[in-house]
């Protein structure tokens, strides 16, 4: 495997497989992604090669074209109140990657009886609080999952590489790194960076 895409499977790879694999998500099963940015385009990745339906959901449209190449079958603009309704109870599983504060309640509303919605980005306070009636309603489940331990590691592992799975990665030198979180800022990679511990060398010179 290539070891500079397989670098971030240390940490968003095992971030999205862990709950896939404990939430036992597999074929027949409709999946969502929330958000396509580092985890969110390993989720789609992971949940395809588990064998369900992948629907990437997104604010952006022009993050469309980039999931269905990662994988994902559909596409849901979740800006579009019709396209949300279209939607509503449509999803076995949501891995919510979105990394800020954000209303869950549009997100709970997609789940179908007994669904479940895992949060791995949102470490802050989220901005809504949830109606009851959005979970008691359908048995729904909202949890939240960090990354994982060395066994469940491994295992990733060698999952990615039997399915041929591993992070889409920018390299740069480590003189660039200034600029690189300059544009981690701006959501500008695609999508996670790498840096080049070899440039340290020419630092030092």
């Amino acid at each position: 495997m290539d070891l500079k895409a397989v670098a971030p499977l240390l940490c968003a790879g095992i971030t999205t497989y862990s709950p896939l694999r404990h939430w036992k998500v597999g074929p027949g099963q409709k999946v969502g992604v929330i958000e396509l940015g580092g985890l969110g385009h390993m989720g789609v990745k992971f949940a395809k090669a588990f064998g369900a339906s992948v629907t990437m959901i997104t604010t952006s449209p022009d993050k469309g074209e980039d999931a269905r190449s990662l994988g994902a079958d559909n596409v849901l603009i979740s800006r579009d109140a019709d396209a949300m309704a279209r939607y509503k109870s449509g999803f076995d599983f949501l891995l919510n990657t979105v990394p800020v504060g954000h209303d869950l309640n549009p997100y709970a509303a997609l789940l179908k009886r007994n669904g479940s919605m895992v949060l791995v980005g949102a470490l802050t306070a989220l901005e809504l609080a949830i109606l009851g009636a959005r979970l008691i309603g359908g048995r729904k489940s909202i949890a939240g999952s960090a990354i994982g331990g060395l066994p469940e590691t491994q295992e990733m592992i060698g999952f990615c590489a039997e399915h041929g799975i591993v992070s889409d990665v920018e390299v740069v030198p480590i003189q660039y790194v200034n600029e690189a979180y300059d544009r981690l800022l701006k959501n500008d990679v695609k999508y996670r960076f790498v840096i080049d511990m070899s440039s340290l060398n020419s630092e030092a010179q």
